[in-house]
């Protein structure tokens, strides 16, 4: 079991835009934070070549060289980075119990969670490669879908976000094709009327994604129809995948509580957990912007509550 044991004032468990930003609040608060990176440092991020939407960078910047930034500002004032991964947690604990990589226990006073979500991908070899090589396969039409403008896009998805990326996406591009695998959405009625009520987009029912085309970037992507097996090819430059997120908060379930899907739930107006202490920032609590802009504001507010808390039992 665990060979180390340490006692840290505030913990943060998670390393992309939530997790630095609530380190910069924490060790400019003299919280002394220690930041576990968890298996990807900074997180979903550092997938994602070109961010231009986050206020600071005119010319735009890289996800890793943000995050790097990010990291370097969350140091500058006193944070300790760690590489590691929270494998069990016993939050009920007093003070909280976590262990990194199964061999070192940490006890904290205060916990804050930024583990974020993992979108969801179809596995096929040529999404994997492209998504990996940033050539013009993303989960993310708000993020991505301005480099497309003018282009032909698709988008497999059935829900209600697909519907909103969707109709998103049609604003900015010349064609967009749905690729549903039933014959019918299952986004809201609302949402379904919307997209079909939109010129540009093109509904491609019963249908599965067979391949993706391209060498370097998306050059079209082949669709299965799941009724006749007919294969048609989409003359397409950017693939999206709305096939949903899974929250990365599998070792907190039955401690902390959650959605139905994984996500934490919080306070409204805040990041305080069911638990005294324990705040949860960033897309494991956020299903519905999940924007590195709005994660870094919860990180700030995770911070600040956990000043508070921290102050008003003694501890600070």
């Amino acid at each position: 079991m665990s060979t180390t044991t340490e006692h840290i004032k505030c913990l943060i468990i998670g390393s992309g835009p939530a997790g630095y930003t609530a380190a910069i609040y924490a060790s400019r608060a003299d919280l002394k934070p220690v930041l576990y990176t968890g298996l990807t440092p900074g997180g979903q991020l550092t997938e994602t070549t070109e961010v231009d939407n986050f206020p600071g960078y005119p010319k735009g910047v890289t996800g890793p060289e943000l995050m790097e930034d990010l990291k370097a500002q969350a140091e500058r004032f006193g944070t300790q980075v760690r590489f590691g991964l929270a494998t069990k947690a016993d939050l009920n604990a007093s003070p909280k119990r976590i262990w990194i990589d199964e061999t070192t226990e940490i006890t904290a006073d205060t916990v804050i969670i930024s583990t974020g979500a993992s979108a969801k991908w179809l596995g096929l070899e040529n999404e994997t490669r492209l998504r990996m090589n940033a050539g013009g396969v993303s989960a993310c039409a708000v993020c991505d879908g301005f480099f497309y403008k003018g282009q032909e896009v698709a988008i497999v998805g059935a829900g209600d976000t697909a519907a909103e990326e969707a109709t998103y996406l049609s604003k900015l591009c010349k064609k967009v094709y749905m690729i549903v695998r039933k014959g019918e959405m299952r986004a809201s009625k609302a949402m379904q009327h919307r997209v079909t009520n939109t010129e540009n987009i093109e509904m491609v029912y019963n249908s599965e994604t067979h391949d993706i085309l391209g060498k370097e970037m998306v050059e079209g992507v082949v669709v299965k129809n799941n009724v006749t097996g007919e294969l048609r090819t989409l003359d397409v430059t950017g693939f999206f995948v709305a096939i949903g997120h899974k929250p990365n908060t599998d070792i907190f379930k039955g401690q902390i509580n959650m959605d139905e899907l994984g996500y934490i739930d919080v306070i409204a107006g805040s990041t305080k957990t069911n638990i005294e202490g324990v705040f949860a920032v960033g897309d494991c609590a956020d299903k519905t912007y999940r924007q590195a802009v709005t994660a870094a504001g919860s990180g700030c507010m995770g911070a600040l509550d956990a000043e508070r808390y921290l102050a008003a039992s003694g501890k600070h």
